[in-house]
Parts: structure tokens; sequence; C-alpha cells
């Protein structure tokens, strides 16, 4: 099991997000357990993003929405850096 901590600014950010998306926040909660308990799991769908996000990863939540996250692999560590569409950019 890893330990989930937030990023500098996430909470403020999902907190928004969630207010825009109350009807995802079941999937979410999900998605952070599956998270803590098995990173690799499937519906995750985790990937390495590219670009200017290259040094980031990402999760899915559901086929629209994301979370974007880094690892600390030693400490088993996975602070969440954003929430949001597919589409957004950090």
């Amino acid at each position: 099991m890893v330990e989930i901590r937030f990023g500098e600014g996430y909470e403020k950010k999902a907190i928004k997000f969630f207010k825009k998306h109350k009807d995802v926040y079941p999937q979410y909660k999900k998605t952070i357990e599956i998270l803590s308990k098995n990173l690799h799991h499937p519906s995750l769908r985790l990937h390495k993003l590219q670009g200017k996000l290259s040094s980031f990863y990402s999760v899915s939540i559901n086929m629209k929405y994301r979370i974007v996250l880094d690892f600390i692999i030693q400490n088993d560590v996975i602070i969440l850096i954003d929430i949001g569409s597919h589409n957004d950019v950090y």
C-alpha cells in the first residue's frame, strides 16, 4: 500500500473541480482507493505524460477525467498534482 499526498494547490483544484462535477466524486474515491492498493491496476490506465508534462504520470478517473500525479517510489509515496479532463493542461 502506498501513501497518497496532495501536491501544492491540489486540494483547491479538487474542490473547484467537484463543485462542477459532483457526479464524478464516487468514481474519484474508487480511483484513489485502487491507486493506494495497486498502482498498476488496469482500470487506472496509468501512463507517462508527454510534452511539457513529461515528468508526470496520469491515471484515469473515467474516460473523460484524469488525475495528474508524480511518484516518489523510494518512500512509496504518490503525490497528486492536478485533476481535470484529459484535454486540460496542468
